[in-house]
């Protein structure tokens, strides 16, 4: 059986110059940074223009990243940036009077994660994730849904392993209240607490079906 190439050599081969070797690594990691985004951007084009932003600032530095860390923890790293500037640009076109920007919005459309949750525990976790403030969410989301380690995570906000550890603990704190709050009976609140690695891979399975939808459009 022929083993899959590392992400760090697909990168390595497409640095020097090899479009098939880009276009493969950029297939495989099209479906978590559409994940990274869909639970933090409300409007489903604005996921699909970071996500391609976020490759297109990969592709515009190639031969930046070194192996000595992993290239998936490069990615989110970019694609928090992204994040970051959309996040802030959004608030500066919400504090701005009507009109003075072409592409402020302001109807009501759930955002691609809101109609997401097949069960009542599923729904209450992820309405509590977006009521926790961006960076205690961001690092519950890359644990439990990226699986990234405390020295990748770090890599990805730029922040020393021992804030990430402390940010952890309070976002758990924070999020098991906002469960308590949002769900109908203690029996729900409990089962998903209890249960979050296991709801949090249920969520990740459904955020990774749209970022495969986004992957079939990027290749018609």
């Amino acid at each position: 059986m022929v083993e899959p190439c590392t992400d760090e050599a697909l990168y390595q081969a497409w640095a020097a110059g090899d479009r098939r070797a880009g276009g493969s690594l950029v297939d495989r990691h099209v479906p978590p940074i559409s994940r990274f985004f869909a639970n933090k951007v409300w409007h489903g084009d604005d996921v699909e223009d970071l996500v391609g932003k976020t490759f297109e600032a990969c592709a515009r530095d190639l031969g930046k990243f070194r192996a000595e860390g992993s290239f998936r923890a490069y990615l989110f790293g970019i694609a928090h940036n992204i994040l970051r500037r959309y996040l802030r640009d959004k608030r500066h076109r919400e504090d701005a009077p009507v009109g003075e920007h072409d592409d402020a919005r302001s109807d009501d459309s759930p955002s691609p994660s809101a109609v997401l949750g097949r069960c009542r525990e599923e729904r209450v976790l992820l309405r509590a994730l977006r009521a926790l403030p961006i960076d205690l969410q961001l690092v519950l989301e890359l644990s439990f849904f990226e699986e990234l380690s405390r020295t990748e995570i770090a890599c990805v906000l730029e922040i020393p392993g021992g804030t990430v550890a402390s940010r952890f603990r309070r976002a758990q704190a924070e999020l098991a209240e906002q469960v308590a709050r949002l769900s109908e009976t203690r029996a729900i609140a409990e089962s998903t607490v209890h249960g979050l690695a296991d709801w949090a891979k249920s969520l990740r399975d459904q955020l990774s079906n749209g970022g495969q939808r986004r992957l079939a459009r990027m290749q018609r």
